[in-house]
């Protein structure tokens, strides 16, 4: 279950951060939702289960930051790529 709020954090995260690399909605939304499921689920394992407070804004918001970086960083290689050609 945490591992879904990291996915919906890094969702979130991915498109937030991706506005401008020319992914588009679903290229942000993928990347962001690997970054952020594999964060959450990362989360999750080092936490132990539980839904306190503490713990879902850690998913949520690990799973966002994860996200969004992933999402740039897949932008950024993506556009070096397209430049070269």
């Amino acid at each position: 279950m945490e591992w879904i709020l990291g996915l919906l954090g890094g969702l979130l995260g991915g498109n937030v951060a991706g506005a401008k690399n020319g992914l588009g909605l679903a290229g942000n939304s993928i990347a962001g939702a690997v970054g952020g499921g594999l964060t959450g689920a990362l989360l999750q394992g080092v936490m132990g289960g539980g839904m306190d407070v503490t713990q879902i804004a850690s998913q949520v918001g690990g799973g966002g930051a994860v996200g969004a970086a992933l999402a740039a960083v897949v932008g950024a290689v993506v556009k070096r790529s397209k430049s070269k050609s």
